[in-house]
């Protein structure tokens, strides 16, 4: 004879009369009160001075009245550092303190995804950063940036080593699938939503014949002939789509954004930049930071600036220009202004 049926239904039974009791303490909390987590209201005053200084040396940069990145002040006289493709457009800097200042672009250096801003304003007396004097960092220390409303900072680790981003390329965003001379081509066999390929009017089941007026039969030509180029390139395409032959003009994107676009983790986490490739040398952090934040500075707990933050690449890993990269540009932009 079987149990089974006999022992789960007295089990379900008791289940729902007897509940388990536990015995709580009377100060006992379900999560950490608000103000005792890493980014909590005692966590951020112990920091003291060191908050003080990223939030005061850090300024909102705004076009259209909405927040589009952060800035580095580095200079008495109003010079500051952004993040060159993150603000494009920026009208005015807004200093923690509330005052409100009209910007001038002074120079770019995409190499390093810097743009170079001056305050107008007579004043000669703006607060501005401290670079740290040893030429790095160690690999696992604690760090801080003010955050993008500049009333808090956000606290985390450094804890990998510094090296180099290699370029990654432009795309087109789409996946190749069948390939061949006897097919005539190359055969897109998915278009991500959104990405470059997508806005330019390419389909599914489209056959790419030619890019920039080169036969192709085989998807690593395809491959080669685009990763050749960069992000913001325009290739020429003529495809087939069922009978007919059609030109379309594609504008290349970013590989790491475009495929972002498949990552459900990362949609959830919120946007990153468009731009975290292709640097000489980065130091990455955990600092839980939005892409508009990117532009402002990273701190030491001595207070020193340690690097200016430049890419987010997802909820937990944000990259920094160390200081050592950016000091010899700033001593020859300034000495030019």
């Amino acid at each position: 004879m079987n149990f089974l049926p006999l022992f789960l239904a007295i089990f379900f039974i008791f289940s729902l009369r007897f509940e388990p009791v536990y015995c709580k303490d009377e100060n006992y909390s379900e999560s950490l009160n608000e103000e005792f987590r890493l980014n909590g209201t005692q966590i951020q005053n112990a920091f003291g001075s060191s908050k003080e200084k990223a939030l005061n040396t850090t300024v909102r940069l705004i076009r259209n009245h909405k927040l589009i990145a952060l800035g580095t002040m580095i200079n008495p006289e109003g010079f500051l550092l952004t993040k060159a493709s993150s603000c494009v457009g920026a009208r005015e800097a807004v200093l923690a303190n509330g005052e409100v200042f009209p910007l001038r672009i002074r120079k770019r250096f995409e190499e390093l995804d810097l743009a170079l801003y001056q305050l107008i304003s007579e004043k000669n007396d703006f607060e501005f950063v401290r670079w740290k004097d040893k030429n790095q960092t160690s690999e696992i220390s604690w760090v801080l940036s003010a955050f993008t409303k500049l009333e808090e900072i956000r606290i985390g680790l450094a804890s990998a080593k510094q090296r180099p981003i290699g370029r990654e390329g432009g795309v087109m965003g789409v996946l190749l699938g069948r390939e061949g001379k006897n097919l005539g081509g190359v055969e897109i066999s998915e278009v991500v939503p959104q990405a470059a390929a997508y806005r330019a009017g390419l389909l599914a089941l489209d056959l790419i014949v030619k890019v920039d007026g080169r036969k192709v039969s085989k998807r690593d030509q395809v491959i080669k002939i685009v990763g050749a180029k960069d992000p913001g390139d325009l290739i020429n395409l003529e495809i087939k789509r069922g009978e007919r032959t059609k030109f379309l003009k594609v504008t290349l994107g970013h590989k790491s954004v475009t495929f972002d676009l498949f990552n459900r983790n990362l949609q959830m986490s919120g946007p990153v930049s468009k731009r975290k490739d292709n640097f000489p040398l980065i130091l990455q952090h955990d600092l839980p930071l939005p892409k508009e934040a990117m532009g402002g500075s990273l701190f030491d707990l001595d207070g020193n600036c340690i690097g200016i933050n430049i890419a987010r690449v997802d909820r937990v890993t944000t990259f920094s220009l160390p200081a050592k990269i950016i000091k010899p540009y700033i001593e020859e932009w300034l000495i030019q202004e």
